[in-house]
C-alpha cells in the first residue's frame, strides 16, 4: 500500500458512502475533493439506471451533477432529504466538525440539516482531538466587515479561543465571494476546546450568515486510509 494516496482514501471513504444509497432516495450531494468522487461513482450507478433525485449544495457541485446526467432539483423543491453525503474539512471523535474549505458552508449546512442522515467522507488526515487546527471558515456579510471581524474576535476570546481572522482572498488577490453573494473569513484558532460556546456566540453576530462548527448534524463519518476503512458513528 506505500502507493496509497490521500486521492485514493477519499475514492475509497465515497464509494464505502455509495452503499448506503437505496433506489427512490433523495439525496444532498456536498462540496469539495471528496464529495466530487462519490458524485463520480453516484453518476456512474445513475447510468446503470439507479433512481434518485439530487440537491447540490453548491454551482460546483451543481456543475460536476450535471457532467453524469445527475438528476436534480432545488431545496426549495425538494425540502426533505433522506439522506446528505459531504467531506469534512475536520471531524472530531464525537463527529464535530469543521467545513467551508471550499466556501460552501452556508448551503451544505442548509442542505445537511434538511436531511434524515447526514454521513461526512474523509481520509483519515481529517481526524483530530481538538477541532481548531483547521482554520475555522465563516460567512459573513459584505456590510460591516470590520465590525463583525471584532465581534468574532471577542466571541472567540470568551471561549477561549484566539488568533487571526483574516479575510479569505481568490489567487487572484481579490475577495473571495460564496455563491450567496457573501465574504468568507478564516479563523487561525489552533484550538476549540468549547466549540459549542463558540458556535452559539458567533450565530448572535448580527453580520456573521454561518458558521462552520457542524455540531450534531453528522451521524456518521466515513474515514479511509492506508489501513482501510473506519466508520465513526452509525451510517445505518
Amino acid at each position: 500500500m506505500s502507493h496509497f494516496t490521500q486521492d485514493d482514501a477519499k475514492r475509497l471513504a465515497a464509494a464505502k458512502a455509495l452503499e448506503f444509497v437505496r433506489p427512490g432516495m433523495r439525496l444532498g450531494l456536498g462540496t469539495g475533493t471528496t464529495a466530487a468522487h462519490f458524485i463520480a461513482l453516484l453518476g456512474a450507478r445513475v447510468a446503470e439506471g439507479l433512481d434518485v433525485i439530487c440537491v447540490p449544495s453548491s454551482e460546483r457541485t451543481r456543475t460536476e451533477a450535471q457532467l453524469y446526467s445527475i438528476p436534480l432539483t432545488t431545496i426549495d423543491a425538494q425540502p426533505e432529504l433522506d439522506l446528505t453525503v459531504d467531506g469534512a474539512d475536520e471531524f472530531d471523535q464525537e463527529l464535530r466538525l469543521i467545513k467551508g474549505g471550499g466556501g460552501a458552508l452556508l448551503r451544505e449546512k442548509i442542505v445537511a440539516l434538511a436531511s434524515e442522515r447526514m454521513i461526512v467522507i474523509t481520509d483519515s488526515s481529517k481526524s483530530v482531538e481538538t477541532l481548531g487546527k483547521y482554520p475555522l471558515p465563516i460567512e459573513v456579510n459584505v456590510f460591516g466587515l470590520e465590525v463583525t471581524r471584532r465581534m468574532i474576535l471577542a466571541a472567540a476570546k470568551a471561549c477561549g479561543c484566539e488568533g487571526e481572522v483574516r479575510l479569505r482572498k481568490t489567487p487572484a488577490g481579490q475577495a473571495f465571494v460564496s455563491d450567496n453573494g457573501h465574504y468568507i473569513v478564516d479563523c487561525f484558532f489552533g484550538a476549540i476546546g468549547k466549540p459549542e460556546c463558540l458556535a452559539e456566540r458567533l450565530a448572535a453576530i448580527p453580520g456573521v450568515v454561518e458558521h462552520g462548527l457542524f455540531l450534531g448534524i453528522a451521524k456518521a463519518v466515513i474515514s479511509a486510509g492506508p489501513s482501510g476503512i473506519e466508520i465513526f458513528g452509525k451510517a445505518e
